[in-house]
C-alpha cells in the first residue's frame, strides 16, 4: 500500500501541482492574458486548497482515505480535461480553484493521514519513503509535460496529463487504500490483530486539542516557518540577479535547493531517532534560519553552497517533521482534523510570506535586512516548539474510553 501510495503521490504532485509552470507561457501566448492573470489562478488554487484542508481532515478521520482520494483523482482528471478546452479567464480561475480542492484531497495531507494510521514504529521510515517519491515528481513529470507541450501544444498536454492521472492514481487509490489496519486483520506496522482490536472505535474529539495552548503555539511555529521558507524561495532569484548573478545561475541555485530536499528527507529518520521531536523541530528551524543568514551575509560561492545545502535539507525535513509531530502528539484518530487546521494556517503563511517580504523591500529595506527578519521568524519558531515540550502528548493523556 505504501509503495502504491508513493507512486500515486509522485504522479499527483507532478500533474496537479508542478505542471502549472509548464503551461504559463503558452497560455499567455495563445490567450493574451497577462502573467499576473495566469499565475493568479494558481494562487486561487492554493487558497482553495487551504480552505478545503479542514473539511478534508474531518472526512479522513470519519471515513478514511479511500473514497476521498479516489474521488479527488477522478475530479482532477475531469478538471484537466476541462482545462484543455477552456476559453475564458473566469472559467480558467474556476478550474484551478477546483484543482486546489483536488490538491487537498490527493496530495500530502491525506497521504500523511494514511501513514499515521498504518505505522507507529516505522512511521518515520514510511514518511521518508512517501516524501522521497513525492520529491521526484518535478524531476519525472515536468520534463514529460514539457515534451508534450512542445510537441502537441498545451491543450493536448493537459489532456495527456488528465489521462495519465486517471489511469494511474484512480486504480491505485481505489484498489490499495483501506481505512485502517483492522480492515485487513492487522495492527499498525503489520502486527497481527487480537480479538480486542476488531471493535470499531469512534474518532477522538477535537475539542481538547483546540483548547490547548501548546497546539496553537505549534501552529504558530509552523506558520512562521512557512512564511520564511516560501518568502525566501520566491525572492532568492531577484536577490541573486541584483548581486549580478545571471538568471540561469540564480535559477540553478533554486533548483539545487529543491534537489537537496531529498537528502534532507533521508537524514530525517536518524535525526528523529537521536532527538525528541521538539529538539528536532528546533534544529530544523534553526538550520533554515542559519542558511538564510548565510545567503544574506556571506558572499561568493561558499555562501551559496552553504545556503543550498542547509536551506534545501531543512525544507525537506520540515515536511516530514510536521507529519511526524501531529501523529506523535495527537494520534492517528485526530490526524486528519489536526493536520487540516495546520494546513490551513500553513497555506496562509505560504501566501503571505512573499507579499510581506515584497512590502518590506518596497518600504526601503535591503535584502540583507529582509532575509535577517525571515531568519528571526525561524528563531521564534524554534522557541515556540521548545517552550511547551515538557508537556506529555495529548494522545497519551486521554484514555481511549474518554475519547
Amino acid at each position: 500500500m505504501l509503495v502504491g501510495l508513493s507512486l500515486a503521490e509522485t504522479i499527483s504532485w507532478g500533474v496537479v501541482y508542478y505542471s502549472f509552470s509548464v503551461f504559463i507561457r503558452p497560455i499567455e501566448a495563445e490567450t493574451g492574458w497577462s502573467r499576473t492573470q495566469v499565475t493568479g489562478a494558481f494562487s486561487a488554487a492554493l487558497l482553495a486548497s487551504g480552505l478545503s484542508a479542514v473539511p478534508v481532515g474531518h472526512w479522513l478521520d470519519a471515513r478514511g482515505p479511500r473514497g476521498l482520494m479516489t474521488a479527488g483523482a477522478v475530479a482532477g482528471s475531469l478538471l484537466l480535461l476541462a482545462l484543455a478546452g477552456v476559453e475564458s479567464l473566469p472559467a480558467f480561475y474556476a478550474i484551478w480553484a477546483g484543482l486546489g480542492v483536488v490538491m487537498a484531497m490527493v496530495l500530502y495531507e491525506p497521504a500523511f493521514a494514511v501513514v499515521a494510521t498504518w505505522f507507529v514504529r516505522h512511521r518515520d521510515r514510511a514518511l521518508t519513503v512517501l516524501t522521497v517519491g513525492g520529491g521526484l515528481a518535478s524531476t519525472l513529470v515536468v520534463p514529460a509535460a514539457t515534451w508534450l507541450q512542445q510537441r502537441h501544444g498545451w491543450r493536448a498536454a493537459a489532456t495527456g496529463l488528465a489521462v495519465a492521472l486517471a489511469v494511474t492514481t484512480v486504480p491505485l487509490h481505489a484498489l490499495l487504500l483501506r481505512r485502517d489496519p483492522s480492515a485487513v486483520g492487522q495492527r499498525p506496522d503489520g502486527d497481527p490483530a487480537s480479538t480486542e482490536d476488531v471493535a470499531p472505535v469512534a474518532p477522538p474529539r477535537l475539542g481538547p486539542v483546540m483548547a490547548e495552548g501548546r497546539f496553537w503555539g505549534l501552529t504558530a511555529a509552523f506558520t512562521l516557518a512557512s512564511v520564511a521558507a516560501v518568502a525566501t524561495s520566491v525572492h532568492v532569484i531577484p536577490y541573486l540577479t541584483e548581486r549580478h548573478y545571471s538568471p540561469m545561475a540564480a535559477g540553478t541555485v533554486l533548483g539545487l535547493v529543491g534537489f537537496m530536499q531529498l537528502p534532507g528527507r533521508l537524514v530525517f529518520g536518524p535525526l528523529r531517532r537521536a532527538l525528541s521531536w521538539p529538539w528536532a523541530a528546533a534544529a530544523v528551524f534553526l538550520l533554515q534560519g542559519a542558511a538564510i543568514a548565510v545567503l544574506a551575509l556571506v558572499p561568493g560561492r561558499a555562501g551559496l553552497g552553504a545556503f543550498v545545502c542547509g536551506f534545501g535539507m531543512a525544507n525537506g525535513m520540515c515536511t516530514l517533521l510536521r507529519a511526524s509531530m501531529v501523529a506523535e502528539l495527537y494520534g492517528p484518530g485526530r490526524y486528519g482534523r489536526v493536520g487540516g487546521v495546520l494546513a490551513l494556517f500553513g497555506t496562509a503563511g505560504r501566501a503571505a510570506g512573499p507579499v510581506l517580504a515584497s512590502l518590506a523591500l518596497a518600504a526601503g529595506a535591503s535584502y540583507a535586512a529582509a532575509f535577517s527578519a525571515l531568519g528571526g521568524l525561524l528563531v521564534a519558531a524554534a522557541l515556540l516548539v521548545l517552550l511547551p515540550w515538557r508537556l506529555a502528548p495529548l494522545a497519551a493523556e486521554v484514555a481511549p474510553s474518554a475519547t
